[in-house]
């Protein structure tokens, strides 16, 4: 049972219909995520802006989804990694990497597996990596910017994320297909 309301046009707060809109306008519907964030405009606001400036970072749409899932799956969002299942395959991310990041198996990329663990390493130890854990990241072909580019990608999926768990937002039809929990990855 959803536990805050989903807005939409009609019932959303006046200084959020502007907002769902963009929504509208952008996704052909409105999320159900969006529906929810509504219910505090300053939220929504905050989610869709980072979105763009995470979408713009230097990550190319392998290194978006990366982040994105790596993150979404550790925080077992039943919401979010559907939705970016679903994302991925617009953006043609190769069905390998999504399988991959769903399952919390190695990437066979041996950079997108070094993202991987950097963003598992700043989501687990809440920003704590050592020396060495840089260097690694380093190694395999990032630089201080991918470093705080996967801070932002976390920054958007703490709103999403912890929205869904206390929310539980019902996930949209277009995303049911590719439903998660983590009770049923693959072994």
């Amino acid at each position: 049972m959803t536990t805050l309301t989903v807005h939409n046009l009609e019932t959303a707060p006046e200084a959020s219909k502007a907002l769902l809109e963009q929504s509208l306008k952008a996704n052909g519907m409105i999320p159900g995520l969006h529906g929810v964030l509504a219910g505090a405009p300053e939220i929504l606001e905050a989610y869709q802006t980072i979105h763009k400036l995470f979408t713009n970072s230097s990550f190319d749409k392998d290194e978006l989804t990366v982040v994105w899932q790596t993150i979404n799956v550790e925080h077992e969002c039943h919401y979010c990694v559907p939705a970016h299942t679903a994302i991925a395959n617009m953006m043609k991310v190769d069905q390998s990497i999504t399988d991959a990041l769903r399952n919390e198996t190695p990437l066979e990329n041996p950079k997108l597996e070094a993202l991987r663990t950097m963003t598992l390493l700043i989501v687990r130890n809440r920003g704590h990596v050592t020396p060495e854990e840089l260097q690694a990241f380093y190694a395999a072909g990032y630089e201080e910017r991918q470093v705080l580019e996967i801070i932002l990608g976390l920054s958007q999926k703490v709103i999403s994320n912890y929205t869904n768990h206390i929310a539980n937002t019902p996930v949209d039809a277009p995303f049911q297909p590719f439903a998660w929990s983590k009770e049923n990855v693959a072994s």
